[in-house]
This record gives structure tokens, C-alpha cells and sequence, in this order.
């Protein structure tokens, strides 16, 4: 077998040929990984809806896509997950919301009453400082310091800091507040639902 000849024309060719094989293996590889990847985040949704509305025996009822500007003017979208117990009753719905924490996006999914009283609230996506932001999903829970499960965020929640009644994770006023504007743009997002 003859050696290719050392020329700009073949290196290229073999280069090229080369890329297009790899990017051919990882389009197989994504592929193969897609479904599993997307069936693990809809399992995450799924448990983290029956986390927040403390209920183990639910139905999504209705998923209903709310628009909403913020403060400076940039359209969010929210998913509002409308929530019926086993006997058809009306639990109140959880809601997707995302704000820009310390780190990047903090998505957070949280759970209300009919009456707007949070339930509950789980982080489904952060990317906060270990052992700092990264807290959130502890701090704000039933018991702990920042405790926020059984208020209602129709007077908006903040932290102490800004003269608020939520105590702020330690070192990580950012992140809280973060948070907080999370929850607050989830119940004005709930309150925004149209009625079925």
C-alpha cells in the first residue's frame, strides 16, 4: 500500500474525514442517551411535584404556560402544574419558576394551596457555590431558619436584610434573594392561572 503523499490538499481530507466520523459517533451516542436523559428529568418533575403538594396521591389535572414580564421588562414563562387529588379535589397547583441566582439560573418548582400558601418547594436546577447558595434547598424548608412553607407570598417575601421576615443563608444574601424572587414570581405567576 502506497503512503499518502505529505500535502495541504490530503491533510485537510484526512482532517475532515476525521471530524465527520466523530461528530457521526457523537450524534449516535446523543442520540442513544436522549431518552433516558429526558425520562430522568420527567421522573425529577413528577417526584418533585408530589414533594411539593405533600401528597403522595395526585394527578396533573391541567399544565397551563404562563407569560409574565419582569421588572425589566424581559417575558418569563412559568408552568403551572394544576393539581386534583384521587377524589378529584382541587390541591392547589406547583409551579415552575427561574431567576438568576449567584451562579446562573436557579429553577426552583414550588407548591400552593388552593389559597396561595406555599406547601412546599424543592430546587430542580442551581448552579450556587457548594456549600454556600447551594444551601437552598435545606435553608428555606419547614423548621429550619429560613422557613417559608405555610406563608403566603401575597405581601411579596424578602429577607431580613432588606427589612423583610425570611432570614437570609448565611454569606449568601444573593442567592437568597434570588430565591425569594423565585417563589414570589411563582405565586404571581399561580394567582395569573386562568380558572378552567
Amino acid at each position: 500500500m502506497k503512503k499518502l503523499e505529505s500535502s495541504l490538499t490530503n491533510m485537510v481530507l484526512v482532517l475532515t474525514l476525521v471530524a465527520v466520523i466523530m461528530g457521526g459517533i457523537l450524534a449516535f451516542v446523543n442520540h442513544l442517551t436522549e431518552g433516558p436523559i429526558n425520562a430522568q428529568k420527567e421522573k425529577a418533575l413528577a417526584d418533585g411535584i408530589k414533594t411539593v403538594m405533600v401528597c403522595e396521591d395526585l394527578t396533573v389535572a391541567n399544565t397551563v404556560e404562563v407569560k409574565q414580564n419582569d421588572e425589566k421588562g424581559k417575558e418569563i414563562t412559568f408552568t403551572v402544574y394544576e393539581v386534583k387529588d384521587a377524589q378529584g379535589q382541587d390541591l392547589g397547583a406547583a409551579v415552575e419558576s427561574t431567576t438568576g441566582g449567584f451562579g446562573g439560573d436557579l429553577k426552583v418548582l414550588v407548591g400552593f394551596d388552593p389559597e396561595g400558601t406555599i406547601l412546599g418547594y424543592t430546587l430542580l436546577e442551581h448552579a450556587e457555590t457548594p456549600g454556600l447558595g447551594a444551601k437552598a434547598d435545606k435553608w428555606f424548608q419547614k423548621g429550619e431558619k429560613g422557613d417559608i412553607i405555610g406563608k403566603s407570598p401575597a405581601e411579596p417575601l424578602t429577607v431580613s436584610k432588606d427589612g423583610g421576615q425570611v432570614d437570609a443563608i448565611t454569606a449568601s444574601t444573593i442567592t437568597s434573594r434570588a430565591f425569594l424572587k423565585a417563589v414570589n414570581n411563582a405565586y404571581n405567576a399561580y394567582k395569573a392561572t386562568p380558572a378552567e
